[in-house]
């Protein structure tokens, strides 16, 4: 297995900058386990759940993370704040540019306030510590990724419509296509609507750069799963319904805390590193929602852990030949797991 059996040509025209409105009126791309790709709408999803399924939501909320100000020196420095380490010492966790500027005992000036650099963690990474009673979080802009080159004209547009715990550096987007109508419409059909926690930080979207992907260092992501929602997805499972993880967030909650139960999904909180590639035992997940990923990246690593290599390029070619729109703000997917 190597990095570059997941790269493909994507033409830059078909990176969205802007979301589409209404939210579900994205095209979404059904693939399943046997068969060719089907073409519908996102609110066209429904159709393809049942009663007893049980769908799985990120409701984490993005944080105005990215922090922009200047070096003792008076040249231009940026951070990417990824998580609070120290909540007594306001600690935090950072990718900061640039990097060689950012020395252990440097104080740069970030969102207006002094941060004292604590830490250098390597490849750009630094721990800040900021004065008390500052919260850096409110301090800052919404991180839109670096391929989107126009602020929506709603910020709320980068966030789900059921985002409730701040912390995330980046959108889980596979859920910027809900609607609250939508999510009633699933409901009343029948399927549980549950909901965990991952916040966004680099193990979501640090590119890969080695090149065998099992060497790729994985950043640690917090992450919760209550025992209300563990449960809910286990009662679903013993009924014969099926687990829908919306976005890669979701698979790699619940993969990790089913790994920790043996197979059954433990309840709790904590840090999860796990990378998914091609050959990983699937224990928790049975369809997938998500959207089209970077070439190389691990999210299409995992999709393709998921559906098949050879299918998911398959799919994404023809989405390409479609005109399907990539990325954070565009179209998306639903995978039949493979085996």
């Amino acid at each position: 297995m190597r990095t570059a059996d997941f790269d493909y040509d994507l033409p830059e025209e078909l990176i969205a900058q802007q979301p589409v409105e209404p939210r579900d009126h994205s095209r979404l791309l059904v693939l399943p386990r046997e068969g060719e790709p089907q073409h519908w709408h996102f609110y066209d999803l429904p159709r393809f759940l049942r009663p007893g399924d049980a769908l799985v939501l990120n409701d984490t909320r993005v944080i105005a993370a990215r922090l922009t100000g200047h070096l003792p020196t008076g040249g231009a420095a940026e951070a990417l704040l990824l998580r609070q380490i120290d909540e007594a010492a306001n600690v935090w966790e950072a990718m900061v540019r640039p990097a060689r500027r950012f020395r252990v005992g440097r104080t740069v000036v970030l969102g207006g306030e002094p941060a004292e650099v604590t830490e250098v963690l390597g490849e750009g990474f630094v721990r800040l510590r900021f004065p008390p009673g500052i919260d850096p979080s409110r301090l800052g802009t919404l991180p839109l990724p670096h391929y989107i080159h126009e602020q929506p004209a709603d910020p709320e547009r980068y966030q789900t419509v059921y985002a409730r715990v701040p912390g995330s550096a980046a959108a889980p987007t596979a859920g910027l296509h809900f609607t609250p109508e939508l999510l009633e419409r699933i409901r009343v059909m029948g399927v549980g609507i549950h909901f965990v926690t991952l916040h966004v930080g680099a193990g979501t979207f640090r590119p890969v750069k080695v090149d065998d992907p099992r060497e790729h260092p994985m950043h640690a992501e917090w992450h919760t799963l209550s025992e209300e929602t563990a449960a809910a997805l286990e009662e679903a499972r013993a009924r014969g319904g099926r687990i829908v993880a919306c976005g890669t967030t979701v698979v790699r909650t619940l993969e990790h805390r089913a790994r920790l139960g043996g197979g059954r999904l433990l309840p709790g909180s904590g840090e999860t590193d796990l990378l998914i590639l091609p050959g990983h035992r699937w224990q928790a997940i049975d369809l997938l929602i998500t959207n089209f990923h970077l070439p190389r990246s691990t999210l299409l690593m995992l999709v393709s852990a998921f559906a098949g290599r050879e299918r998911i390029l398959a799919a994404y070619a023809e989405a390409v030949r479609l005109r399907y729109r990539f990325y954070s703000f565009g179209d998306a997917m639903l995978l039949e797991r493979a085996v």
